[in-house]
């Protein structure tokens, strides 16, 4: 008798927990939700199951399809520092608390976003000054790998505190407190990171097919199936299992920072970063997902040709040109590396990754346009007799020469000389240039070079004393104008 009754208790409780509404990881307490974009809300039930959502005076109800997932929208929500409920009503209530809604960014990348503000520039200060209640941070936590996208992951919603933000983003966490301090909203930021790794694993299927010089890719990974063997380095392996559990949550953006484990490409790293962009998109299903990355910084000793060439310059450069993307940008941080350890591949000031990336967001994501979103951006060029004068974006309030050392603003220097331009001749030879600023167009000419044909700016691994600026202190972008 006893026993019998321990049967059906066991299979009383196995039905009531397979049947039970549940959520996944990253709808939780403490959360942000978007603010002015359909927010979906998704999980498991019993199948053809009746599931209610309930939030800032909305309810919405849909049933479970025959594999017991569900999803509603909740409708546009406006931006709410106040603490709220969200229920979600089936067999079963879940009631989570302490939710806001305001502003949702993913950080994503390798080691140099996963830095966290233990390990980066003036830790103990920041850490105790970490008091953000209105900021909510969601860490994916371990590195793991999948041949199909998972629906469940790991990790939960945190309230930004000293205790909280020592392991989050040092780079994700900057960008973050200067949205909440212009914005004046709450801020959610998610994590998902993995030092050491390329830019394949992070990309899906979908951004693989959308870009035809990735077919080959596109193939392999469309034939993988729930036994295929994967590792970090695998294409769509860390998507599937650190990044696809957290669609469709409604976000802004991405922040990006990644590109030293491809740092010997130039060219298919620009293909790569179109699939990338594009695949995530999709699959958060916002196709206007504002998405902004970091230019590799200065590293190892600095480069001494004029032509240069070498290490992460074409990296650099196919990063520039996949600005071709609408709703881009690119924090430049040429000028960031520690001077005293050229050789340490983390820069430990992240506050100023941050707030570039921040710069371009607000410039653009938020309409702020009185802002200049980076430094600037070569434009073109024109040949007149022994010169060839440069012209730029993002000009601000004019060219300077600039330096910047440690977390200190950038110093204008007055009557400085623009260093680490160089010009070339039909013979391909490339000699340092004089370069002048001229209005916002920079001339540059050399007496080794009568009848000039090419330039090029800060194009090697590290352009240590690269120094053109705008006047809002931003640093310009390398560049080259051959394709030699």
């Amino acid at each position: 008798m006893k026993k019998s009754c321990l049967i059906v208790l066991s299979l009383l409780l196995v039905t009531s927990t397979w049947s039970a509404v549940t959520l996944p990881n990253v709808i939780g307490n403490d959360m942000v939700l978007q603010r002015d974009l359909p927010v979906p809300i998704w999980g498991w039930a019993e199948p053809n199951e009746i599931v209610s959502v309930s939030f800032a005076g909305q309810t919405k109800e849909t049933k479970a399809n025959t594999q017991g997932k569900w999803m509603v929208k909740l409708d546009k929500l406006s931006a709410n520092f106040k603490p709220a409920v969200l229920s979600i009503k089936g067999s079963n209530e879940i009631k989570l608390q302490n939710i806001l809604v305001g502003e949702v960014w993913i950080c994503s990348g390798q080691s140099n976003m996963e830095w966290q503000v233990s390990r980066c520039a003036n830790p103990q200060e920041e850490i105790a000054n970490a008091k953000h209640p209105n900021i909510r941070l969601f860490d994916v936590p371990g590195h793991t790998v999948h041949p199909l996208p998972q629906s469940k992951g790991n990790g939960n919603w945190k309230v930004c505190t000293p205790a909280s933000i020592s392991s989050f983003s040092a780079t994700g966490y900057y960008f973050g407190r200067r949205l909440l301090k212009e914005l004046n909203v709450p801020i959610g930021l998610i994590g998902s990171n993995w030092g050491g790794t390329r830019i394949e694993p992070w990309t899906t299927l979908d951004g693989f097919k959308s870009v035809p010089e990735l077919s080959d890719q596109a193939k392999s990974v469309a034939a993988y199936t729930k036994d295929t063997k994967v590792k970090g380095g695998t294409p769509s392996a860390i998507y599937n299992s650190m990044v696809h559990p957290l669609t469709p949550y409604a976000m802004r953006g991405a922040i990006w920072y990644q590109g030293e484990s491809n740092g010997k490409e130039g060219t298919t790293y620009y293909h790569k970063k179109h699939a990338l962009v594009k695949g995530w998109r999709k699959a958060f299903q916002n196709p206007n997902l504002g998405f902004y990355w970091v230019q590799l910084c200065n590293w190892k000793q600095p480069g001494k040709t004029p032509g240069g060439g070498d290490g992460w310059a074409k990296l650099r450069e196919a990063q520039t040109q996949a600005l071709d993307l609408k709703h881009t940008g690119m924090a430049v941080i040429i000028d960031l590396a520690d001077a005293h350890n050229p050789n340490d591949i983390h820069p430990k000031n992240k506050q100023d990754v941050g707030w570039r990336l921040a710069q371009w967001a607000l410039h653009q994501t938020y309409d702020k346009k009185e802002l200049v979103a980076s430094g600037p951006l070569y434009s073109g060029y024109e040949i007149k007799g022994n010169q060839i004068q440069l012209s730029f974006k993002n000009t601000g309030k004019g060219l300077m020469v600039g330096k910047k050392v440690g977390l200190d603003p950038t110093q204008q220097i007055k009557d400085g000389t623009l260093k680490h331009f160089s010009i070339a001749g039909a013979d391909k030879k490339w000699h340092w240039a004089d370069a002048q600023i001229v209005g916002d167009k920079v001339v540059l000419s050399s007496k080794e070079v009568i009848s000039p044909t090419a330039a090029r700016y800060a194009f090697t691994m590290n352009p240590a004393d690269a120094n053109l600026y705008n006047k809002e202190g931003l640093p310009a972008s390398p560049f080259r104008t051959d394709n030699w």
